[in-house]
């Protein structure tokens, strides 16, 4: 016959390492009681598994006048806590050991100095198998002491044994004190709790069976679903064999303590996922982790656009295409006008981008700002609404304070957006005053006409003045009837103003190719800026909540 195996959940270890993870992940983002309970779990947890496994530790908390003391002697079979009419009666928590070799650091741990070792053994009616070897059974103080101490003694020992033992009586079984300040709160721990109804001898035997259906239901209402009630009296025996038999049964399992460990760990993750709530349900969906957050991949553009124009990239674009041209004409104009054009700024210059110094270096730091003009009001206010719309976009599937933090990491490094943009357009615009190689050519080429027409200017020059002085003609030579002196002249001037005048349509051209490309770099520039220094951080913070959903899903396992 083929067996099959029951799969098993994640280890104790892994879930606690998941725990830890997810608190380290919700640092600076969750209250911080929250953080650092769910540290002190996995700490707590850790010093638990360290100490005896092989002893269980049961606790009977209750209110003032429940019977926790009577019960805690019925158990042992001794007079160990005293039982008086004067309340409270314990003040402080004591413990009955059965088998309790190995255990001393473990009630050091949980600070109880009182220890007792039950001499008579249990009741012969007891069943056989209610063997309490390895039992530790503490009696707790009143939960409703009218001395804090108390309670807060109550408190601590309720978050560090293995087994829960609630002990109520008829009068109070329903009193609002302990099913909203620990029952309801400790619904994820109903695998290692017990609640026992006391003193039922005071109540003929059909209202017994009423009060017991009552409780299960308050308690299921508590969201304490299964969890065993017995009805038993310490002062007539009643009800005792079972709860022996119950308790000698969780004591021979050796996994009360895996157990509430287990379930510290899931309230813990509970209280992280949704800390408005608690500590949650266990094992259900918890609306604070939310679903994970959308793609910043197409929120780009939108803020690129705002940035670009914050940043006057039109302008810096009209002005690459302007001193390509202002540029052109300096390089390759008539030499007898162009000197004219180096009286006007060159556009590019104004803005103090593209200075001959960083263009011969266009790896160097840029230092200072340009002078491109700051950005309106209205620009300001877009870029905003880009960065909010990035935000908010980014966190809508997230609840709580995830989505704050994802909107926060989009102004995280606002302040720095406005020097980042300035320099990328500084650096992406050194390009922008290179000459191309046809200019120097065209420049040769135009002195080397303005040189013919010097030459015939000069070769006129003469002729007049030899003819001023009456000194014979030499012989003049022409091109058709139009002497040569003159077609240098006239030939070199016409020819300087055509290459000029095509120079100049070349450059036209020339800047319109020029500003697209710019554009589309400073474009890139930008984007990448918008990456850096909005985008990147609200991934990050996206990615940093998957692995958080991820941990708490791994540790409530």
């Amino acid at each position: 016959m083929k067996l099959l195996r029951r799969k098993e959940g994640p280890s104790l270890d892994s879930r606690l390492a998941a725990l830890l993870e997810a608190a380290e992940l919700a640092e600076g983002r969750l209250p911080a009681d929250v953080v650092s309970n769910a540290r002190a779990v996995a700490e707590r947890a850790g010093t638990r598994r360290s100490l005896s496994v092989d002893h269980t530790v049961a606790a009977l908390a209750g209110a003032t006048g429940s019977g926790k003391s009577s019960l805690f002697n019925a158990l042992a079979g001794d007079e160990l806590a005293a039982v008086g009419v004067t309340r409270p009666t314990t003040s402080t928590a004591q413990a009955a050991l059965w088998d309790g070799t190995g255990a001393g650091p473990l009630l050091d741990w949980l600070e109880i100095p009182q220890r007792h070792t039950p001499q008579t053994p249990v009741e012969p009616t007891a069943p056989a198998d209610a063997d309490f070897s390895g039992l530790i059974l503490l009696d707790l103080p009143d939960h409703d002491s009218i001395r804090l101490a108390h309670r807060l003694e109550v408190d601590r020992l309720v978050e560090l044994v293995d087994l829960l033992v609630w002990v109520l009586d008829p009068q109070k079984y329903a009193d609002a004190a302990v099913h909203e300040r620990y029952l309801r709160p400790l619904s994820g721990h109903r695998d290692v709790m017990v609640v026992v109804l006391n003193q039922i001898d005071r109540l003929p035997p059909h209202a017994v069976d009423r009060c017991l259906r009552d409780l299960r239901r308050l308690l299921d209402d508590d969201g304490l679903t299964g969890v065993p009630i017995l009805g038993v009296s310490a002062r007539t025996g009643a009800g005792l064999a079972d709860l022996r038999e119950l308790l000698a049964k969780r004591v021979a399992e050796r996994r009360s303590w895996s157990a509430r460990l287990s379930a510290d760990v899931s309230a813990a993750a509970d209280r992280l996922a949704d800390p408005s709530h608690g500590a949650g349900t266990p094992g259900g969906a918890v609306a604070g982790l939310g679903r994970p957050g959308g793609a910043v991949a197409g929120l780009g553009t939108p803020l690129t656009d705002a940035l670009s124009e914050a940043a006057g990239v039109p302008l810096v674009v009209a002005a690459v295409s302007k001193g390509h041209r202002h540029r052109a004409v300096v390089a390759t104009g008539w030499p007898v006008t162009k000197w004219v054009r180096r009286f006007r700024p060159d556009p590019l210059r104004r803005l103090r981008i593209g200075t001959s110094s960083a263009a011969k270096s266009a790896d160097r730091e840029i230092v200072g700002r340009t002078s491109v003009p700051a950005a309106s009001a209205v620009q300001k206010a877009q870029v905003e609404t880009a960065l909010r719309d990035v935000g908010e976009a980014a966190a809508s599937d997230l609840a709580g304070v995830w989505a704050a933090a994802v909107r926060q990491a989009a102004r995280s490094r606002a302040g720095d957006l406005a020097d980042a943009v300035d320099r990328a357009v500084a650096t992406t615009s050194l390009g922008a005053t290179r000459r191309p190689r046809w200019w120097r050519a065209v420049g040769v080429l135009q002195w080397l006409v303005f040189a013919v027409m010097v030459a015939g200017g000069l070769w006129l020059g003469a002729l007049f003045g030899m003819d001023y002085l009456r000194l014979p003609q030499p012989p003049l030579p022409t091109v058709g009837v139009v002497p040569w002196p003159t077609v240098l002249l006239g030939g070199g001037a016409l020819s300087g103003v055509v290459i000029a005048l095509l120079s100049r349509l070349a450059a036209w051209a020339g800047g319109h190719r020029r500003a697209r490309r710019v554009a589309k770099a400073l474009r890139a520039a930008i984007a990448q800026v918008g990456a850096d220094y909005v985008l990147d951080p609200v991934e990050g913070e996206l990615a940093r909540h998957a692995r958080f959903t991820e941990a708490i899903t791994r540790a409530r396992a």
